[in-house]
């Protein structure tokens, strides 16, 4: 698909300086060339917008007088240009009908307009909504319920009675549904506990590659309308996330645990079982989260790499903390200092 410049600026609320007449094929990068469209929000990329030969970059009006080359300026060039970048690369078409290799259990529930992929498998009382896209390989287990406009990729796996709602994108090797992490101790060994809840996503959501959610034990993970997952994650069992909150790459969130809405969680956090994090909330990559955060704002953990020589002295001081902190309590207690006086308390404070 192609659009003009015009088209798009009236489309998308953008003002257009350049030639409305000019066709846009597809989007690219900054080192693209006519015919295509990029995008700048930076200033960190003013040298590469400099030598584009792009036909039109995306930006807002700090950033347009720098531009060599027709604008379409919006507050937002982000957003706008994968608005623009949706319009110009649809996606494939839905061919709707069951593959002759797919297998669809007789009381299960496909919509006609849904696409059924091959060596799929949908179980017993599963139900499809319409224009769904079940990939190759994908398993819709017993009594999951699919909403409408939902993509499920190839080799995803979705059981445990699981409901996803409209329009969501679940990638391939995504698990939804699995058991929990659920053992009791007995004796030297473990004893499984039951999972018997399920998992229900809301509209919007979309899912990534090899990225796991957990059944609840008892009630239901939750994963709420708008959530953004990157790949490979993990969540246990029982979990809460609240809606439009996003999580990249290899965070781990233990059971329980419940995130409010709109956070932004940095890849390779890890998040301790039944915490609370409030709404609003920001953690920086590789964060661990061992207790609940409730005021809004930004939060970090973990020292950042450093020279081997100095992150090895930075270790071996923390770990000399306790005896420091114990010839601290000693030398204070010699010397009649309080607790108080100490941290600058007082009783009148």
């Amino acid at each position: 698909m192609s659009a003009t410049l015009g088209e798009l600026a009236v489309a998308f609320g953008c003002q257009l300086r350049g030639d409305p007449d000019t066709r846009i094929e597809s989007v690219a990068t900054l080192a693209g060339g006519p015919g295509q469209l990029g995008f700048v929000a930076s200033k960190g990329y003013l040298e590469a917008l400099a030598a584009t030969r792009l036909s039109a970059v995306v930006a807002d009006a700090r950033l347009a007088a720098s531009c060599p080359t027709a604008v379409l300026m919006h507050r937002n060039p982000h957003a706008t240009f994968a608005r623009i970048a949706a319009l110009l690369h649809p996606p494939a078409p839905l061919r709707p009908g069951v593959h002759p290799s797919a297998q669809v259990a007789t009381d299960a529930q496909v919509d006609p307009t849904a696409e059924i992929g091959p060596f799929a498998l949908i179980g017993a009382r599963a139900r499809i909504g319409a224009r769904c896209r079940v990939g190759a390989y994908a398993l819709v287990g017993d009594g999951v319920e699919i909403g409408a406009d939902t993509q499920l990729l190839a080799r995803v796996t979705v059981i445990g009675a699981a409901r996803i709602g409209q329009r969501c994108v679940v990638h391939p090797g995504a698990v939804i549904g699995s058991d929990g992490f659920g053992n009791a101790r007995d004796g030297e060994g473990w004893l499984k506990v039951p999972q018997l809840g399920s998992v229900h996503i809301g509209d919007d959501v979309e899912i990534g590659a090899n990225t796991t959610i957990d059944r609840g034990a008892l009630d239901n993970t939750v994963i709420s309308d708008g959530v953004r997952l990157d790949n490979q994650i993990q969540i246990g069992h029982n979990v809460q996330i609240g809606a439009h909150t996003a999580i990249a790459a290899c965070t781990g969130i233990a059971g329980s645990t419940r995130i409010g809405r709109r956070c932004m969680i940095g890849g390779g956090t890890g998040i301790g079982g039944q915490i609370e994090i409030g709404d609003d909330i920001i953690i920086s990559g590789f964060g661990m989260v061992t207790n609940s955060l409730h005021e809004p704002g930004m939060y970090s953990s973990v020292l950042p790499v450093e020279p081997v020589r100095v992150g090895r002295r930075i270790v071996g001081r923390i770990k000399r903390l306790d005896v420091l902190g114990e010839r601290v309590r000693r030398i204070e207690t010699a010397s009649g200092i309080t607790s108080e006086q100490a941290t600058g308390q007082h009783d009148d404070d």
